[in-house]
């Protein structure tokens, strides 16, 4: 099952309505649309059961859409953060460590000791049985 989050930029949390919408065949995946007017950098962290790995960044169109992980889901949680050209951000309160250029970082503690930034990424439960998933991002004039 493939559910939709909506997000307001400059949210300081993740809102989200979920969309149920037609399980897709094909493959089963973590992707991200960008239903936005501009251009979003996107991270995303997630567990490996035995430590936290974050990784970014995808930049993706206005109105295009990325897979960000391929395959079924491994976990029930995944956590994001996204930022548009305008100074917008999609951000929450779960904490992970990133950097300004690509990046595959180990971990989620002691980022500024290590030498990296430290972003707050939003939450999202893809819930028990998914196999994959679909966040979207909306500005406020598409979230009307």
């Amino acid at each position: 099952m493939v559910k939709a989050y909506l997000l307001h930029p400059m949210a300081c949390a993740a809102l989200g309505a979920g969309l149920a919408l037609a399980p897709s065949p094909a493959r089963a995946d973590f992707r991200l649309c960008n239903n936005t007017n501009s251009r979003v950098s996107v991270a995303i962290a997630y567990t490996t059961g035995a430590s936290w790995v974050s990784e970014g960044w995808w930049n993706i169109k206005a109105s295009a859409c990325e897979t960000l992980l391929r395959g079924p889901l491994a976990a029930q949680y995944y956590y994001v953060y996204a930022m548009d050209e305008r100074g917008g951000e999609w951000k929450g309160k779960a904490f992970m460590c990133t950097r300004d250029r690509e990046f595959r970082i180990d971990g989620r503690e002691d980022c500024f000791v290590r030498g990296y930034d430290r972003s707050g990424f939003f939450e999202v439960d893809t819930g028990k049985d998914a196999k994959n998933w679909t966040v979207q991002l909306t500005d406020p004039a598409l979230s009307r």
